[in-house]
């Protein structure tokens, strides 16, 4: 086999303009995605579609804000956007299943890895997963907010060798090419600034969510992961193929040459964060340099209320995310112990879990 390849398909590729799924476009994807699989690759779709589809089954022609009609919009197209999926993979003797998840199943340890179990098996057998999010129920609060998250987080899980976004520009470009004629694409990017992410703006459309900049921080995500990303036109037949074969399309973002652990993927994007720890030079130093835990020595303020076990964000002085990681104590507890030494801690709180705030191996720098 020669790879997991995750492929992410937007709204605005799958939908025509008002008439609901476009089964032309999904027809000659799924020619593509069949011709990876034939060759040996792994693919895995993240398809947005579902709410766009059953928009013109229910007779809207913008994307509801109200989340009940969303949520019956989703269920009303996910069945239609599976039946073209399935038709049209059926053509090349491909069997596809379909996956919905919420975040929960990603931030819950025990869910991600059943989560990651079941894709694997399902890859195993040969069979293309098609994953959306579960718009039919999944509330606000635990919304992915757009499938360009949802993929970058499936890209990780899987340990993807590659993670493709199909958008219906040609790649990131310096400007919105639209507006902008002095516009020029940007072929290859190292790392993402604030620049870069400057330059992608944000955008919403009648039937998608994300624009370039929810694409961008998509590309970080992976990147970090080290997983190489390419933002290319989906509307181009034969443009997978082309690109896994070594082919300049599009965007093409350069992976972090270092993995980290697959748990420590999940704490820098899975799981869910309850609060903030700020920290002192030093601790920030020791941490992202030389790659030491957290000792409540190091901490200067806490925000939010969490419990231990619980994930938090650590802050430089100047307010910035530098880690992410899976706490010892409470925040009750870390008020009483921060700025103190370990030897401390006993008989500050009368017990002590552990020397560590936030041990290095649970513990992700960002």
């Amino acid at each position: 086999m020669k790879g997991r390849v995750v492929i992410k398909i937007g709204s605005n590729i799958l939908t025509s303009s008002g008439d609901g799924l476009d089964l032309e476009r999904i027809r000659s994807l799924a020619d593509d995605i069949s011709a990876l699989h034939d060759e040996g690759y792994d693919p895995v779709v993240v398809s947005s579609g579902a709410i766009a589809s059953g928009m013109k089954n229910l007779g809207l022609k913008r994307k509801p804000q109200d989340i009940v009609l969303k949520q019956a919009a989703a269920a009303v197209g996910q069945s239609s956007l599976m039946w073209a999926y399935e038709k049209c993979f059926s053509i090349h003797g491909k069997k596809v299943a379909q996956i919905l998840l919420t975040r929960e199943d990603l931030s819950d340890r025990k869910r991600y890895i059943n989560s990651r179990n079941t894709l694997n098996t399902l890859i195993s057998f040969r069979i293309i997963p098609i994953i959306n999010e579960n718009d039919t129920v999944a509330p606000d609060e635990i919304r992915f907010g757009d499938n360009d998250h949802l993929a970058s987080l499936v890209a990780t899980l899987i340990e993807a060798e590659r993670f493709v976004i199909l958008s219906d520009v040609d790649g990131l470009f310096t400007g919105d090419p639209r507006k902008d004629p002095n516009a020029t694409l940007i072929d290859r990017v190292w790392e993402i600034t604030p620049e870069i992410e400057g330059m992608a703006g944000g955008s919403v459309t009648a039937v998608g969510t994300g624009g370039m900049y929810s694409k961008i921080l998509a590309a970080k995500r992976a990147m970090n992961s080290g997983i190489p990303v390419n933002i290319v036109n989906g509307r181009k037949k034969g443009i997978l193929k082309a690109i896994l074969k070594g082919e300049r399309f599009g965007t093409e973002f350069i992976a972090r040459e270092v993995k980290p652990s697959q748990k420590k993927r999940w704490i820098a994007h899975g799981v869910r964060p309850k609060g903030f720890l700020s920290l002192d030079n030093g601790a920030v130093e020791a941490i992202v340099k030389r790659g030491k835990s957290l000792l409540p020595s190091g901490i200067v303020d806490v925000s939010g209320h969490f419990d231990t076990g619980d994930a938090v964000y650590c802050l430089d002085t100047s307010g910035n995310r530098i880690a992410k990681g899976l706490v010892n104590y409470s925040s009750e507890e870390i008020l009483r112990i921060k700025g103190r030494n370990t030897r401390e801690i006993d008989s500050i709180l009368g017990y002590k879990y552990s020397d560590e705030v936030i041990h290095r191996d649970n513990l992700a720098i960002l």
